[in-house]
């Protein structure tokens, strides 16, 4: 077949342009049809679960009732996907666990807890991860809103709902509500937790604050992912010049949310006073040098082992910049030269058994090499 735009060179920027318009609605619709089929899914199940727990009500069967099901719709419909007897258990606790929460009243008009909460606007095993991780409905919501907002993959999801995001979110001791205006204040609070976990990352002793930085920004897609959306890493050890004298921020990011640099500063120990002047220095210096006519005030967040919170805001109390305090944890590992030292699982345990058997007048004591 014979190309026409060949015959016709001066259409094919116009063509290009049509072409490109066509192929964009394309992907428009295929999204929609995707997001349509979804929620029409978690209609579904969620219907599904209801049936399941209005008939196990009227009935003695209990989970046979649940297998029984599911090998006679296995039976009817042997090209449908989800109708196995764990998938229907899935069913029937996200039914439970919307409508056992004395904070949720279901519409009678509507099929589901899709007024209070976007569940259908997640794939199901999102779904599944959130409700049967989850303690409560606030809980939840949280983790709902934070996939869709974030666009959080399923693994992702699956490491925050591990790391118990939602304990530590907004978390940090801060002097926010005084030294940011409303609403700025509220989010920038949000936006820091207490304790950052830092387990991607394996630490030997001893190391310093600068082995710690550098293990960090070496893992700099998984920090990223810990401070959560919108950090933007500018540098490490970002140099400034103050009346002459050299100055290093340990970290320097810029959040494109709440416009504004933000400085981390790493500290290997318990929390201290001076460290808040410290930082304080710097979010002067970044203001003054870095920060443009349109940038929100620069944030700091002090990062420590260890802190006392009474302590922490005390020190906070007087200071005129933002600035948090959290703690971090992070994987420590044994010195090579340690671990040939230490005994196995299986010595231990061969230890005890001769303990017990001591006790049991079964070994002399003299015999044993516990001694």
């Amino acid at each position: 077949m014979t190309n026409f735009l060949t015959l016709q060179p001066n259409a094919l920027a116009e063509y290009q342009e049509w072409l490109n318009t066509i192929k964009q609605r394309i992907v428009s619709v295929r999204l929609r049809m995707a997001l349509a089929a979804s929620r029409e899914l978690i209609l579904f199940y969620w219907e599904l679960g209801a049936m399941i727990a209005q008939k196990q009500a009227q009935s003695q069967w209990g989970d046979k009732l649940i297998a029984q099901l599911s090998a006679d719709l296995q039976k009817a419909f042997p090209d449908i996907k989800g109708l196995s007897t764990s998938n229907l258990k899935y069913c029937l606790r996200f039914f439970q666990f919307y409508t056992d929460a004395q904070e949720i009243s279901v519409p009678d008009n509507e099929p589901g807890p899709f007024g209070q909460q976007p569940v259908d606007q997640m794939p199901w095993g999102h779904n599944i991860q959130i409700f049967t991780k989850c303690g409560g409905v606030a809980e939840a919501r949280f983790y709902i809103e934070q996939t869709l907002e974030q666009g959080w993959s399923r693994d992702v999801l699956a490491l925050q709902l591990k790391s118990n995001l939602y304990a530590r979110a907004g978390k940090a001791v801060t002097n926010f509500a005084r030294t940011l205006p409303s609403p700025q204040s509220d989010l920038a609070q949000q936006t820091l937790k207490d304790p950052y976990t830092f387990d991607f990352m394996a630490m030997t002793a001893p190391y310093n604050d600068l082995d710690v930085e550098r293990q960090l920004t070496q893992h700099i897609t998984q920090f990223l992912l810990e401070l959560g959306k919108g950090f933007a890493f500018i540098g490490r050890q970002y140099h400034l010049e103050v009346a002459g004298n050299d100055y290093y921020i340990d970290l320097l990011f810029y959040h494109v949310t709440l416009k504004c640099y933000v400085v981390v500063e790493l500290k290997n120990r318990k929390f201290i006073p001076e460290y808040a002047g410290k930082l304080n220095f710097y979010l002067s210096a970044v203001d003054s040098l870095l920060k443009r006519s349109d940038d929100q005030p620069t944030i700091g967040l002090l990062l420590c082992r260890d802190k006392n919170n009474i302590e922490v805001e005390f020190a906070l109390r007087d200071m005129n910049k933002p600035m948090g305090v959290s703690e971090y944890t992070l994987v420590e590992a044994l010195p090579e030269n340690l671990k040939g030292a230490l005994p196995t699982v299986e010595e231990i345990e061969h230890d005890l058994q001769q303990l017990q058997d001591v006790a049991d007048g079964k070994v002399c004591p003299s015999t044993s090499r516990l001694r």
